[in-house]
């Protein structure tokens, strides 16, 4: 067990994070009107009737106990990883996953926090119901999109990773990452405990051939301990088990008309829709390429290619080659579903958003939906940030707020006389409107120029005010910069620290005892953002 640093935890509710989207919002606390489209309440006295479902339906436990044992050759050995690897081929074991795909360096701090709410629910899901339960990592390594993944923000720099291969991300090789790593490295410094960061970091990502490769190491290395398993879903033998559906997509194209029906309903109680459907929600990849599937007629063709397929043919494609056909957003999280033997899916309030879109997608493949756990939202602050915190008269939730809110609170606060002149503004509405009762009883025509008058008074006093504001801000420059630069670093860019920031500062400063740090202080269910302050 490695160090703990002591912290206090909070928990601000979801619904006072203006950063959230109104689906995650509604989600994670409650809202009926979500209700239809799900099938499970994400909280623990669930689990007991998700696993009775999941007791009666078969799954390709040795193809997929084979695939991650060769997955896993190379990787030092741990042994509760191990453990779960041969827990799986077991009926009565089950698992509770995340995904996500390879970003570079473990992309965000959110990255991390998929990882440690899964493998939390996992241990207390296990403890609860007497199952052993493996927590599974999946990495989205077919995803193509580079620019979603290739960056990282570091000490206030970007890193940036550029490379001429194309198709999906995770096949692709890490030979192209030299000049990258010769850049962190600059940037890490010559400490001990960089020296040491940069030299895992380094043999993750030149020892493994291919991006998931490394990514898989990176998380055994910082996760490993836990049980963490890893799985990349990108193999022949775990897509031939996905083939029925792939032919179903192919012929029958339900997952259009589905989709679209539910998204059409979520529109009308005022949710956006995540992801917009295919006709045919399938890719077709080989390397260095993955491209749309669309049927024109008689014939289905690769878009961006020359392929040109019959109905025959593509359906014997899919028998002989079915790594060749990648599910895209929308069929993506049938083919986990059908493969692991899951009880819940572990995401974000915009995943969770489009998982959402797919109940119906389960429904008419016959495939159990899992119970949909929101992934913790953390804000971490130490000594430094704390310390400022409390000297400027904030608290963590008041930070949450936009930076000229928080500037005109400051101000307002610390002012040595009042600046606000909203009861001498509201004084003089009220001055008006005795005038123009007593003008418009006179001349009714009158009434319109007093109101004008009145507009005109107002916004003089709104001017003055404004200039009051600007001369108590000039007083308290300093500490207004301050202020500025403690919202920037807590919320780079007015976003969440989650999304920006990557976890290699924090493991710089704190060591292996951040990831202990973090795992001790999120509990399951915790109903909203997690703030932890250093003590």
């Amino acid at each position: 067990m490695e160090h703990t640093f002591q912290m206090h935890k909070t928990l601000i509710p979801f619904q006072e994070i203006p950063q959230l989207s109104k689906t995650d919002v509604a989600y994670s606390t409650g809202d009926a009107s979500l209700r239809p489209f799900y099938q499970h309440l994400p909280e623990m006295n669930a689990f007991e009737a998700i696993i009775a479902e999941r007791k009666a339906r078969p799954y390709p436990r040795a193809s997929l106990q084979e695939v991650l044992r060769e997955q896993y050759h190379g990787l030092p050995t741990q042994p509760k990883v191990s453990e779960n690897i041969t827990a799986l081929a077991n009926a009565n074991t089950f698992s509770i996953t995340t995904a996500h795909q390879p970003s570079l360096f473990l992309g965000p701090l959110y990255f991390l926090y998929k990882a440690l709410t899964t493998i939390n629910l996992a241990e207390a899901v296990a403890e609860k119901t007497g199952h052993p339960i493996v927590p599974v990592f999946v990495l989205g390594s077919e995803d193509h999109d580079l620019e979603e993944l290739n960056t990282i923000h570091l000490f206030g720099k970007k890193i940036e990773w550029q490379t001429n291969e194309q198709g999906a991300v995770g096949s692709m090789g890490t030979a192209s990452l030299a000049p990258v790593l010769a850049e962190l490295k600059t940037i890490l410094g010559e400490s001990e405990a960089a020296a040491a960061l940069f030299a895992t970091i380094e043999r993750a990502y030149t020892q493994s051939p291919t991006i998931a490769a490394a990514t898989q190491a990176m998380l055994h290395h910082l996760f490993g301990r836990y049980g963490l398993v890893v799985l990349n879903m990108n193999v022949p033998r775990l897509k031939q088990h996905f083939a029925p559906v792939l032919k179903a997509e192919l012929l029958e194209q339900p997952c259009f008309r589905l989709v679209n029906e539910t998204t059409a309903l979520l529109n009308e109680l005022g949710f956006k829709t995540q992801a917009t459907p295919r006709e045919i929600n399938l890719f077709y990849m080989v390397p260095g390429q993955r491209e749309r599937i669309v049927r024109e007629g008689d014939v289905f063709k690769v878009l961006n290619t020359s392929l040109v397929f019959s109905e025959k043919e593509m359906l014997s494609t899919v028998e002989a080659h079915p790594e060749r056909f990648s599910p895209n957003v929308v069929l993506r999280p049938l083919f986990q579903e059908m493969i692991l033997p899951n009880l819940a899916y572990v995401g974000g309030g915009g995943e969770l958003a489009y998982w959402l879109e797919r109940k119906a997608v389960f429904e008419h493949f016959g495939a159990p939906f899992p119970a949909l756990i929101r992934r913790h939202s953390v804000l971490w602050l130490d000594r430094d940030a704390k310390k400022k915190l409390r000297k400027f008269g904030f608290s963590p939730a008041d930070f949450f707020e936009d930076t000229d809110t928080l500037v005109r609170s400051f101000v307002e606060k610390n002012a040595a006389v009042e600046v606000s002149l909203t009861e001498e503004a509201n004084e003089l509405r009220r001055v008006f409107e005795r005038l123009a009762a007593k003008a418009t009883a006179i001349d009714p025509t009158l009434e319109k120029a007093v109101r004008a008058d009145e507009a005109k008074a107002v916004s003089g006093l709104e001017h003055w005010q404004g200039r009051l504001v600007r001369a108590e801000k000039q007083k308290h420059e300093v500490t207004i910069n301050q202020i500025r630069a403690l919202k920037e670093k807590l919320f780079p860019g007015g976003g969440l620290q989650e999304r920006h920031d990557n976890f290699m500062p924090y493991w710089l400063k704190y060591g292996e005892g951040f990831i202990e740090t973090l795992k001790a202080n999120l509990a399951p269910f915790d109903a909203g953002m997690v703030i932890l302050e250093e003590v």
